[in-house]
């Protein structure tokens, strides 16, 4: 029987959904520990970048309008397909020359950071909300919102718990998100995308892309649609983004590469991650107007307590349908009446 002829796999990227080479047709060699050839990772461009920003953008509405229990679902989905590679996944990481049981350690804390945040996706606006003190009878809350397309760039001492650390805070609450891989071990990041392609996450929600850091960090920090900027980088990598993120507004959150970080704390997951990508700015103001990315709005006393007596499990659906209610003209002379004391 004659030897068959192996197979050899083409990593691509994974942006708006579909796997893509790079715009300029660039690739850098991929070698194991060993020195041997692996692959051929594609190098993208700036132009990459801009069409990964596109695709968040698209992606991110629709992400954000779907129910908490619906994102939970999907990134449980996640879990699933990462749990039936999980040996792919180890192996990859092997490439960049730790032990067999460091890489699997790796992949089963990555499983479990996403079960953690599917858990999270229906309860961080209880913690991150809040019931403000208002000097009438009316009720008055902060609802949280995203903040659209956020930047990460992940670090190269965990390139696949530290990546989808960054990610998952990010989307958990509706956000969209482009990511840089590993600027030394890219190839969990391409594997990590075949997964996204498989677990039911709408396309463009995460988009995954390789290259050289120098080339695409002065676009992360000065590219207007990407909101806010997260990651491990290095001092003139830092300095670069800040300076970048100062012109366009945008909110920056940096890990320092040259200090050790445990990825596998309690520390690095959890609300208070996901608090940094909802806004948290508050202002009063009547009739549900939008503050920045909150909404503070009022309603009597009477009303609310009305409608959580008969429905006590959909708290957070009332607060957006008042919001609606709210916006019409007539109900807004209704609902601003106070309570008259008997």
């Amino acid at each position: 029987m004659s030897s068959r002829l192996l197979i050899t796999k083409t990593p691509k990227c994974y942006v708006g959904g579909a796997f893509i080479r790079s715009e300029s047709g660039r690739v850098s060699e991929l070698h194991d520990v060993s020195g041997a050839f692996f692959a051929n990772i594609p190098q993208c461009t700036r132009k990459d970048l801009r069409n990964a920003v596109e695709a968040g953008a698209k992606a991110g509405p629709g992400w954000a309008k779907r129910s908490a229990f619906n994102r939970g679902q999907i990134l449980y989905r996640l879990a699933e397909m990462m749990e039936a590679r999980g040996v792919e996944l180890a192996e990859s990481i092997t490439l960049g020359g730790v032990s067999k049981a460091h890489a699997s350690r790796e992949v089963a804390a990555s499983i479990e950071r996403v079960v953690h945040y599917a858990g999270w996706t229906d309860k961080y606006e209880q913690v991150l909300g809040s019931v403000n003190p208002v000097a009438s009878a009316h009720f008055n809350f902060t609802v949280t919102e995203p903040i659209g397309i956020i930047g990460v760039i992940a670090p190269d001492d965990a390139p696949l718990l530290g990546l989808i650390s960054l990610i998952l805070s990010a989307i958990t609450s509706g956000n969209s998100v482009v990511a840089l891989a590993s600027n030394t071990q890219p190839y969990p990041s391409i594997l990590l995308g075949e997964m996204l392609a498989t677990s039911d996450l709408p396309g463009g929600v995460v988009n995954l892309l390789t290259g050289v850091r120098s080339e695409l960090i002065p676009t992360f920090a000065t590219h207007e649609h990407i909101r806010a900027i997260s990651g491990v980088v290095t001092e003139a990598e830092r300095k670069a983004l800040c300076l970048g993120a100062a012109e366009s507004m945008k909110r920056v959150h940096l890990l320092k590469a040259e200090e050790p970080i445990d990825w596998f704390a309690d520390k690095m997951q959890g609300a208070e991650e996901i608090r940094g990508w909802s806004s948290s700015r508050r202002r009063g103001t009547r009739w549900g107007r939008s503050n920045g990315h909150h909404f503070n709005f009022y309603v009597p006393t009477r009303i609310f307590r009305y409608l959580l007596a008969r429905h006590p499990q959909k708290r957070s659906f009332l607060w957006r349908s008042l919001l609606q209610m709210n916006s019409k003209t007539s109900e807004k002379r209704q609902l601003s009446r106070p309570l008259r004391k008997t």
